[in-house]
């Protein structure tokens, strides 16, 4: 490709010495991960405290004081007999299995999304079309009824959203440029940063006007992000529909020519990490489903001056560690490297599932100091802290990875593959907390079962390493040598 034309695609102004783009897409990111997360913090306890039951909690974490009827809310009876129609079932169960079924999904709908972008539709237009219905969706949550409806069209405009936004902090780095792991941590650090915010706006608001304020709140923030993005796009690399992808070929027919030899053993080292990382995210997301529960019902939150911290609020440690350690992280990646010490991707992500296994035996050890009572926010606020340095090591490096691995043409494609592994990892992970809502198991014993998971897939990604690193660095190569 041309000079001229490769200036196109590569924005060369600075912002704290990374293109300007990358701003745009980190506030874009910023508000969008505040409405899902600011709604998600809030959807468990909403379905057992308010939804589900016909004694409702006007607002989070207070008085039932309010008459309500599930069976008017669309589609309830049938989702219910699909998931148990025994009567004595108790609701928390009910809520386990959708909370797993909504967070997988939205995680599954990013393939199609990726396939209409790359295909059709390009990422710009496909990241609008999604943000809009991921607002209406926010917004349709303030009406009970319309709760699957709701479900439904968030569920699709993330998967519009989702995998277009992380596609283009990639696009706007030349192959090889060093800065692109440090691109997608700042990226991260934004995702992390509005999922902080959220929980203290949305989830104040539940506790103290109803939880309608607290989805509006969310709606509102996906509506900031969807502007951003609209006035900022001058600053982003184009869309492959519009100039031709240049990491990928020099004219458009190829950018359909089939897949070589080299870059399906991309595609499937990929996908072997795609496997794995489902085990990552069954045992990561009891964050927002038995940990919430845990939160909600075993842990004594402090007072600041008269006003109670609600449980919701441990849905912002996570993020905030995640933005206070990442820059931290990012430091010693780059003083490590410095040394040549710094370990690869895959082991990065082979330390980040030990240290996610490692987390929940504090959590063992908590359960048993509370036994059956309810006990101190020490026990899920350090597990958090152990469970996010884990989180960084796996996340924003596999984000980075596939946008470094994947033949060019099929990028949104990959980077919808690899949110699938969330889509399965979700699913897995709300059968897995009926262990700890019918008491299945034992407290402590549930929490093992965690710590199992998490080494196991640890030590399958550090065995797996060598033979996939190698072809990694080989499809790295060959995208240079292109050059």
């Amino acid at each position: 490709m041309s000079n001229a034309a490769l200036e196109k695609i590569y924005d060369d102004r600075r912002l704290f010495g990374h293109p300007v783009g990358l701003g745009v897409l980190f506030l874009t990111e910023m508000w969008e991960r505040f409405s899902y997360y600011g709604m998600r913090g809030l959807l468990k306890l909403y379905m057992v405290n308010y939804l589900f039951v016909v004694s409702r909690q006007v607002v989070q974490g207070g008085e039932a004081t309010a008459a309500g009827d599930p069976n008017a809310v669309i589609g309830w009876n049938f989702i219910r007999n699909l998931i148990d129609s025994d009567p004595t079932t108790p609701v928390g169960a009910y809520a386990s299995v959708l909370y797993g079924w909504y967070t997988g999904l939205v995680y599954a709908t990013p393939i199609l999304g990726g396939y209409l972008a790359d295909r059709y539709w390009g990422q710009r237009k496909t990241v609008i079309l999604g943000g809009a219905l991921m607002a209406l969706g926010h917004f349709a949550m303030a009406y009970e009824n319309w709760f699957f409806i709701a479900l439904l069209l968030l569920i699709i405009g993330n998967g519009a959203f989702k995998p277009n936004i992380s596609t283009q902090v990639g696009n706007l780095y030349r192959p090889g440029d060093p800065r692109r792991d440090g691109a997608f941590t700042i990226f991260y650090m934004g995702i992390n940063l509005g999922a902080f915010i959220c929980n203290l706006i949305c989830g104040t608001l539940a506790a103290t006007k109803g939880w309608h304020w607290g989805f509006g709140a969310a709606g509102i923030g996906m509506l900031l992000g969807l502007i951003i993005y609209i006035f900022g796009q001058s600053s982003l690399a184009p869309d492959s529909l519009t100039v031709g992808r240049e990491k990928a070929t020099e004219d458009a027919p190829a950018t359909r020519a089939p897949l070589n030899a080299a870059e399906w053993q991309s595609v499937k080292a990929l996908i072997l990490l795609c496997m794995l990382n489902i085990v990552f995210w069954a045992v990561y997301e009891q964050q927002g489903n038995t940990m919430q529960t845990w939160a909600d019902e075993k842990t004594v939150w402090p007072l600041i001056g008269s006003f109670q911290v609600p449980a919701t609020w441990f849905q912002s440690i996570n993020p905030f560690f995640i933005f206070a350690l990442a820059p931290l992280f990012d430091m010693l990646w780059r003083w490590q490297a410095s040394r040549n010490q710094e370990p690869t991707s895959v082991q990065k992500m082979s330390i980040g599932a030990g240290l996610l296994g490692l987390s929940f035996i504090i959590m063992v050890f908590g359960a048993r100091a509370i036994g059956d009572g309810a006990g101190s926010w020490f026990w899920p606020v350090s597990c958090t802290i152990l469970l996010t340095i884990g989180e960084l090591y796996l996340s924003p490096i596999g984000l980075s990875l596939v946008t470094k691995v994947s033949p060019a043409r099929i990028v949104s494609i990959m980077m919808g593959v690899w949110m699938a592994s969330s889509f399965f990892g979700n699913i897995v992970s709300g059968y897995i907390g009926l262990l700890y809502e019918k008491e299945i198991v034992s407290n402590e014993n549930f929490f093992w079962i965690l710590t199992g998971l998490g080494l196991a897939t640890g030590a399958l990604m550090w065995a797996f390493s060598k033979p996939l690193d190698k072809i990694i660095a080989r499809s790295q190569g060959d995208a240079l040598a292109a050059k």
